[in-house]
């Protein structure tokens, strides 16, 4: 249900953003498979998560997010801004993405185990 060729959220994820963002601060977790386009989402959210496809272990983003763990992920593939930019690859003379390959963010858990 999530495939198109734009790689654009799908319904009802963009109004969801729209709505609650603006109202409250949010984190905005992606779970999908590849990188889709959210570049205009990107300035309304507080947070994004790029979840990938956590299948049962679900429980490892939740653990994140609320504190138990600290985040320790990097990147592992360029995230582009637009589907007109693919393919594109470190080091292509065209390499303007959204999130370079790399980049995460590492924090210390906010909970004792």
């Amino acid at each position: 249900m999530g495939d198109n060729q734009n790689l654009t959220l799908p319904k009802p994820g963009p109004e969801v953003i729209k709505n609650v963002c603006r109202s409250i601060k949010c984190v905005v977790v992606i779970v999908s498979g590849r990188p889709l386009v959210i570049e205009k989402y990107v300035p309304k959210v507080d947070a994004l998560v790029a979840a990938w496809l956590p299948g049962s272990e679900g429980q490892g983003v939740a653990d994140v997010l609320f504190g138990d763990y600290g985040f320790t992920g990097k990147l592992a593939r360029t995230w582009f801004k637009r589907v007109d930019q693919l393919p594109m690859n470190v080091g292509d003379p065209h390499y303007d993405p959204l999130f370079p390959f790399g980049i995460g963010l590492e924090t210390k858990p906010v909970s004792n185990h």
